[in-house]
């Protein structure tokens, strides 16, 4: 993720996250997960809940809006981890209508927190 996404006002602390999640999973067991979320997924806290269950569970990446009302988020860490993250999003917070779930599978690039682009 670009450095200009990492240092912005939604960034906020990873001092909520468990201690040791990330450093306790060797990086050949890490995995990588982009997905993007179609349906009623903007303006309902889907970004914000993401980011708290992500970190909830020791998952670095990072969560962003796009331009056609769809959600992209990019999930790294434990392959049961971020299966769960994936799961989550197939519903969401509470306010949200998921429509649609796309998941690719990228090579991990160490993300480190998790943020709000």
């Amino acid at each position: 993720m670009p450095n200009r996404l990492r240092n912005n006002r939604y960034a906020g602390s990873d001092d909520s996250r468990p201690r040791g999640l990330r450093d306790s999973v060797p990086a050949m067991e890490r995995v990588r997960r982009r997905v993007i979320i179609t349906g009623r997924v903007q303006n309902v806290w889907y970004r914000d809940s993401c980011r708290s269950e992500a970190q909830a569970r020791g998952v670095d990446g990072w969560v962003r809006n796009c331009s056609d009302g769809s959600v992209e988020a990019v999930f790294e860490g434990s392959p049961d981890s971020v299966a769960q993250m994936v799961a989550w999003c197939r519903v969401g917070p509470p306010r949200a209508h998921v429509n649609g779930l796309d998941v690719i599978p990228e090579p991990v690039q160490s993300e480190d927190g998790f943020v709000i682009c």
